[in-house]
């Protein structure tokens, strides 16, 4: 498929995981893509065997506005024009409200919050001019409760119903805004809970499916979003969870 040729998309948080696999499909699918990310490295090995001609990588902080505005002109100066902004980059902190700290808080925050509200707001004077989309990554953590992880509850929260605003606001600019919101997947953020089996089992009956979701998994359902396929689709909030939400995260019966 070629559904994004002569496309332009940035990809945060493209060093690994989701975004490594979100930006390698789109250039599958024929798409200039521009990886972004904190470190160079990673974006370089992610790039690898695409088609030099159609990457381009930049390095960003997406808690910063000025670096994320700065990552936006630079797709535009290469490419001309952008079609698709996936705010992807993310982080978390495990722990109580009483034992994560403020600045543990604050780095959340500033990351899986601040730094999608500074990626639609860099990118929407642009994809007003070409009636492009933004997919924004939340999670199934934002829009339901997790036990520990209320930093990360708190700021996918956020992300979910930012992109049902945004919808609303700009449907008419021609602008389409939605969202995927993963469970488990298969990153370097949760490489740790991979290695201990017993967790993964606990994981594994609650999620319908029996597993947890590769990252290619994901990208495949933000590429359908970005994609005219989804023409008609804005302000929705799409649960890739292998059915979790539709269990209500409840093991099977004996």
């Amino acid at each position: 498929m070629n559904r994004f040729e002569g496309k332009v998309v940035v990809v945060t948080g493209a060093g690994s995981g989701i975004g490594a696999a979100t930006a390698q499909r789109f250039a599958r699918e024929g798409a200039n893509v521009v990886l972004a990310g904190r470190t160079e490295s990673k974006l370089r090995q992610a790039a690898q065997g695409l088609d030099g001609g159609r990457v381009l990588i930049h390095t960003a902080d997406v808690s910063r506005l000025d670096e994320v505005e700065a990552l936006v002109q630079a797709a535009v100066q290469r490419f001309g024009r952008l079609d698709v902004m996936v705010n992807n980059a993310g982080t978390a902190v495990e722990g109580t409200v009483t034992e994560a700290s403020p600045n543990d808080w604050r780095t959340v925050i500033a990351t899986d919050l601040d730094g999608v509200f500074h990626g639609c707001r860099a990118a929407m004077p642009e994809l007003i001019k070409t009636r492009g989309c933004i997919v924004n990554v939340s999670s199934v953590s934002g829009l339901g409760g997790d036990w520990r992880m209320s930093f990360y509850n708190a700021a996918k929260g956020a992300v979910t119903n930012f992109t049902r605003a945004l919808a609303m606001d700009h449907g008419r600019d021609g602008v389409r805004v939605n969202a995927v919101c993963p469970s488990l997947t298969r990153t370097e953020m949760t490489k740790d809970m991979y290695a201990d089996k017993a967790l993964m089992d606990k994981f594994a009956e609650r999620i319908p499916l029996g597993r947890g979701a590769e990252p290619e998994e994901i990208a495949a359902v933000i590429a359908f979003l970005a994609s005219d396929d989804a023409v008609f689709v804005t302000g929705v909030n799409l649960p890739v969870d292998g059915g979790l939400s539709a269990s209500n995260g409840q093991p099977p019966q004996a």
